[in-house]
């Protein structure tokens, strides 16, 4: 990651037929029918909920908006499917996957000095 990069912790998980995907460090959530639309879908919501809080309508509310994190049931959920996934690498488990962890890296662009 490069200086000039925000870490965002995201995970999904199949919920029935459907993916439910959350970005812990905005509280935000998506769904879709496969792992990669709901990815797509998250980071498309990411991009938008950081530019209408840098530059939109919601500029005035940024600090509250850009510090707005997931309750501590969704990080401590958060934290299972990781151990749960990590213990699956560790045995060499062929069971097909429920639950990924990603991360999301947003560029920042330094605010110009007038």
């Amino acid at each position: 990651m490069r200086p000039n990069q925000i870490l965002l912790r995201c995970f999904a998980e199949r919920d029935g037929q459907l993916w439910v995907a959350y970005c812990l460090d905005l509280s935000l959530a998506a769904q879709g029918d496969t792992l990669e639309e709901v990815k797509g879908k998250l980071d498309e919501q990411i991009r938008e909920y950081v530019s209408d809080a840098l530059v939109g309508p919601d500029r005035a509310h940024a600090p509250y908006l850009l510090s707005r994190s997931a309750p501590a049931s969704l990080w401590l959920h958060y934290l299972w499917v990781k151990l749960r996934i990590r213990t699956d690498r560790l045995f060499h488990s062929t069971k097909q996957a429920q639950e990924k962890v990603f991360k999301e890296v947003l560029p920042v662009q330094l605010a110009s000095c007038r």
